[in-house]
């Protein structure tokens, strides 16, 4: 009985299947590290592209601080002439 359940053949049977009872578990296992890769790459990308957009928006300032400062010269300058026609 010892060397019948010690065979090759009755081990190749048990891992044939072990297999058969593993695979279908393994196979989703893979399916959703995929999607979780994919996923997760998308959101890296995002990420990565907000992050982009901030520091392409603070390297920007410099812009905006000078249309700032031209918008408030051509609001002193209305105000000089309308002060001017009022007279």
């Amino acid at each position: 009985l010892y060397v019948l359940a010690n065979e090759p053949s009755v081990a190749l049977y048990r891992l044939q299947e072990h297999v058969r009872r593993s695979l279908p578990e393994l196979a989703q296992h893979k399916s959703d590290m995929q999607n979780w890769e994919e996923q997760s790459q998308g959101a890296i990308y995002t990420v990565e592209y907000a992050c982009s957009a901030i520091k392409n928006m603070t390297d920007s300032s410099v812009y905006f601080k000078s249309i700032d400062s031209l918008l408030k010269h051509a609001i002193a300058m209305k105000d000089q002439l309308n002060s001017a026609q009022g007279r």
